[in-house]
């Protein structure tokens, strides 16, 4: 599904350069669950911005279902991202002004769906998450699980090839965490890819196959006898 192909990234801060990924090469299978892993600074968020078209690379190449898509323009980029990929984040990324439904119907506008099918869909997912009966809560209105759970429905709104979701349970305790977990994992069991960063090493023992990154570097890369169990 996507390969990545000796992958830098070089951030230019004046006088300070940081060499965030060395000359990663990766494949996502279509199916897999993948959690990356590896301590602060190691370049795992920037792997997967880079992963999710949120970010170019310096240098390299990326192929999407063996499709260069590497130095496509931005507004090429955008339209493959808002079609092909649904984004979880650890702040949740919700739109405080608008409801719950408005904020699963956002990425369905975007894609030219019209607004009672943008309605109805959104409806439709935020009853599979379990929160049909807050659809015209505000954001301020829930609790974090809630709000993740909201996060995850606007995900799925496009229904995306792959979701990639960074710490989705960081801000969460870990009842609600779990939560995030199982939904994920009953996500992969359809069939949907899912990329998840992650700090958890139980959490990252969860999904199939679990890849390190350290010092910007292809540490390791593994399957998990227990993942999605």
């Amino acid at each position: 599904m996507i390969t990545l192909k000796n992958i830098n990234k070089l951030y230019d801060l004046g006088e300070v350069k940081v060499n965030a990924l060395k000359g990663i090469d990766l494949t996502i299978n279509r199916g897999d669950y993948v959690s990356i892993m590896g301590p602060s600074g190691s370049g795992k968020s920037t792997l997967m911005h880079i992963m999710g078209i949120l970010d170019t690379p310096t240098s390299g190449q990326y192929l999407l279902e063996d499709y260069d898509i590497t130095s496509l323009p931005d507004r090429e980029l955008a339209r493959i991202r808002n079609k092909h990929f649904g984004f979880i984040f650890q702040s949740f990324n919700l739109f405080p002004e608008l409801s719950a439904l408005e904020n699963v119907m956002l990425p369905l506008g975007y894609a030219g769906v019209t607004y009672s099918k943008r309605k109805d869909r959104a409806k439709e997912l935020l009853a599979e998450v379990g929160l049909g009966h807050r659809m015209q809560h505000l954001p301020t209105m829930m609790s974090g699980g809630e709000q993740q759970r909201v996060a995850v429905a606007r995900a799925l709104a496009n229904d995306p090839d792959l979701i990639i979701a960074d710490e989705p349970t960081g801000n969460l305790p870990s009842d609600k965490g779990h939560e995030i977990m199982d939904i994920l994992e009953k996500l992969n069991n359809k069939g949907v890819t899912v990329v998840m960063v992650t700090h958890n090493p139980e959490q990252g023992m969860r999904a199939k196959r679990t890849i390190n990154i350290k010092d910007g570097l292809l540490h390791s890369d593994e399957l998990n006898s227990k993942g999605g169990v």
